[in-house]
């Protein structure tokens, strides 16, 4: 191995940059599979091994594409009156949702016009996740009108990293990790190490996908919705801190063949119970909007006919 893709690879393992977790990703993603109606639940079932092993693709990318970073967040405590030309008064970013609608009404341009900017990269400093959702969305359907069975998959995985990205509280703000209020290491906490230890009580069972008619609306709203937990996060965290002794809030435990010095169980359970469900909820809200937003694209492609696959082949390789 090169030296330069073993420190890449070692990155990779130990980064605490934002995402759901690898194993909530997975999950999100195949259970979104049975959110899907006849006939395109029959292509997404034959092909549900990839699309939930390719579910961390996109995080993957982050370590060897430096442009990929910024589709997973938004920082929207980041923007500034007049930023970029767009007007953004941060002072009614207090994560009430009717101040919030008039701050981003700036902000929600489509992705063609934004692309069209000169300053687009500069406007795009503080994350694109809501226009990359539009993106992937658009390739999404074009895979479909083409018939390719590769890239639809690749697209619906990455489409269903992203929109399930939107769905995290903490991608939406530049403290992400708890690094501005002395919560360091709460996204992990929070989208890591819960869902890991409760999703077995978890109801992931979500309905049916149905039809969205304005994409960019509806990634624009996921964000909102996620911005306005940002609070609760953020304060049931130190909350959790505050009532249990320090000793309590650490242990050793075993993951693999290592022991990590990660927060112990009790921490966890409490702060599970003070979330009071947020985090299942915003796990099912974002497997049906994945499985939602697949079955749109589809849709929008002229409901094709795909090719299913008889046999599941584990070795073929889509990345």
């Amino acid at each position: 191995m090169k030296p330069l893709f073993i420190s890449l690879f070692i990155l990779y393992l130990f980064s605490d940059k934002p995402k759901w977790g690898f194993f909530a990703h997975r999950l999100i993603n195949e259970n979104a599979v049975y959110t899907l109606p006849h006939p395109l639940n029959s292509f997404f079932k034959s092909h549900i091994y990839r699309i939930t092993s390719s579910a961390i693709n996109a995080d993957k990318r982050v370590y060897i594409d430096t442009a990929e970073g910024k589709r997973h967040f938004i920082d929207l405590d980041r923007w500034q009156p007049n930023d970029v030309s767009f007007d953004l008064n941060m002072d009614s970013l207090d994560n009430n949702e009717d101040s919030l609608d008039q701050s981003l009404d700036t902000l929600m341009v489509p992705w063609y016009k934004l692309k069209a900017r000169q300053d687009r990269f500069n406007f795009l400093q503080h994350g694109m996740i809501p226009w990359q959702i539009e993106i992937s969305y658009q390739n999404l359907v074009y895979a479909f009108q083409e018939k390719n069975t590769k890239n639809i998959i690749k697209h619906a995985a990455d489409l269903g990293h992203y929109i399930a990205d939107a769905h995290v509280p903490l991608h939406t703000s530049s403290n992400y990790n708890g690094q501005f209020s002395n919560q360091l290491g709460i996204h992990a906490l929070w989208e890591s190490r819960l869902p890991e230890r409760f999703f077995e009580n978890y109801n992931l069972m979500v309905g049916t996908a149905s039809y969205i008619d304005h994409v960019p609306s509806f990634a624009w709203q996921t964000i909102k919705e996620s911005h306005a937990r940002l609070d609760s996060v953020l304060l049931l965290e130190k909350t959790t801190a505050d009532r249990l002794p320090d000793l309590h809030h650490k242990s050793f435990q075993a993951r693999g063949n290592s022991i990590l010095h990660t927060y112990s169980n009790a921490y966890l359970d409490l702060y599970h119970e003070l979330l009071e469900g947020m985090v299942e909820r915003r796990m099912q809200k974002s497997i049906h909007a994945v499985g939602s937003l697949w079955w749109s694209a589809w849709i929008d492609a002229g409901q094709p006919d795909l090719p299913i696959q008889t046999k599941k082949d584990k070795t073929e390789s889509f990345n």
